[in-house]
């Protein structure tokens, strides 16, 4: 062919030969690891970078590339070029259907970037980067990252107004305030996670574990529960909680950089970091940080509080409403940690009062926390009835939509010549639906108990 199309071009016969200098795209891929550092020749980049530690590809090119820089590092170099290989990804979209111009799917990174920021886009990317299953890319998960590093920014924001800068003399072991050794130990916990995930390359488990930390750790219970010191504490107590807020800061911005360098940078320079964040040391996650005794107390009083909220709202409580509480059958721990923090639990749980009693009253709706009960009593605050009524409507109209999604899951022909992403969908909705159910049974099994 290569002959024919020469003699159309010349007019006549002519001899073709094959360049030698050309080499197959595969074949001079294969020399990257050692080529690019200056190979033939003995460099002292050659020295330094070869080996190296860790290559990140796609699985569709195992074969023409990872397997071929192997062979061709162990024939020239006699040492593998790399230990690791982190296969990444594919990106789909939110059903799970690859992407594509004709179908219409397609999401342009740079336009998510231009609407929710790179670290927005960069945390998504991380979050659901979980070994061997595609990502499925929703704006909306974009979204709800931008507004996770919002939070973070509203933190430091709260932090400055009430003057939590960082202190280099700070000792978080020297901490005394149970608050304050409890998130110490929440972010040495937290630490140890980040850490151990991106040592393993499980990109996700570590994202998790920092918005865990930061969103439902540090933003919601600890700034929520140390409003009170920093407004009417003593002097000393309010200066380890200021020192222990912005400490706790600091780890967040660390193990927050890698996944979302541009507002963990932008924060650090402007609570006064030394220098680049990005230069700074990683954090330590000693054992000896860990306090067992303030984590069971925190623990304590925080499940009490999101205990008698989630009951609230399953009872449909007027969300305004401060209602009174009994707890029954606690312990003397129990008793104890009750005194010490009834006030941050009214004020966060919206209760009236608590009162301690042998026996859970009548007619109250009750909680089981640790060995005792927590009783609300609700009479005069709900219509019993009614709410006994909604329940039963929203369980029957569950029930029969339940019912239809497991008769479509299990019709083999749904299940094989459906959309394999609306397949997915369906389960999806099954599994929501039923847990849904679940709580609807609880709430309606608790106002029986009141009847």
């Amino acid at each position: 062919e290569a002959r024919q199309l020469a003699a159309e071009h010349y007019g006549e016969e002519v001899t073709l030969e094959r360049d030698p200098d050309v080499l197959d795209t595969w074949f001079s891929s294969a020399l990257w690891p050692f080529s690019t550092l200056g190979w033939p020749d003995e460099t002292e980049e050659l020295k330094r970078y070869y080996p190296t530690s860790v290559l990140i590809t796609g699985f569709d090119i195992i074969f023409f590339w990872v397997a071929r820089m192997m062979m061709m590092g162990l024939h020239f170099m006699h040492e593998v070029p790399f230990r690791d290989v982190y296969i990444h990804a594919l990106v789909r979209d939110e059903h799970g259907a690859k992407m594509s111009k004709s179908k219409g799917n397609v999401i342009d990174p740079l336009e998510l970037i231009d609407k929710y920021g790179a670290d927005a886009m960069r945390f998504t990317l991380a979050a659901m980067a979980a070994m061997g299953r595609d990502i499925r890319l929703a704006e909306s998960r974009v979204a709800g990252y931008r507004n996770f590093g919002t939070k973070l920014w509203n933190a430091a924001r709260f932090l400055q107004m009430n003057e939590a800068a960082r202190d280099a003399t700070f000792d978080p072991m020297a901490a005394r305030g149970r608050l304050n050794r409890w998130i110490v130990s929440e972010a040495t916990r937290a630490t140890e996670a980040v850490t151990g995930a991106l040592d393993a390359y499980r990109f996700n488990d570590a994202a998790a574990a920092v918005y865990h930390f930061t969103w439902d750790v540090f933003c919601d219970w600890y700034l929520e529960l140390i409003k009170p010191v920093l407004k009417d504490g003593d002097a000393a107590a309010i200066a380890e909680t200021r020192a222990t807020a912005a400490w706790a800061l600091d780890v967040i911005l660390k193990l927050l950089h890698p996944f979302m360098p541009f507002i963990t940078e932008e924060l650090w320079q402007q609570t006064g970091g030394d220098g680049f964040l990005m230069l700074q040391s990683w954090p330590d996650a000693p054992e000896a940080l860990i306090d067992a005794d303030a984590t069971a107390e925190i623990e304590w009083v925080i499940g009490f509080i999101r205990e008698v909220r989630s009951t609230r709202a399953e009872m449909n409580v007027p969300a305004g409403a401060t209602i009174p509480a009994v707890l029954a059958g606690a312990d003397a721990e129990s008793r104890r940690r009750l005194k010490e923090w009834a006030t941050e639990i009214k004020r966060l749980a919206r209760l009236s009062d608590i009162e301690l009693a042998d026996e859970p009253p009548a007619k109250a709706a009750q909680i089981v926390h640790g060995e005792a009960i927590i009783a609300l009593p609700l009479e005069g605050v709900i219509d019993i009835g009614a709410e006994a009524a909604r329940l039963e409507k929203e369980m029957a109209a569950l029930q029969k939509e339940i019912a239809s999604l497991t008769g479509r899951l299990a019709n083999e022909n749904f299940v094989s010549k459906a959309k394999p992403e609306v397949v997915e969908q369906t389960r999806k909705r099954l599994a929501e639906n039923t847990a849904k159910l679940g709580k609807l049974k609880e709430a309606h099994a608790r106002i029986a108990a009141m009847a």
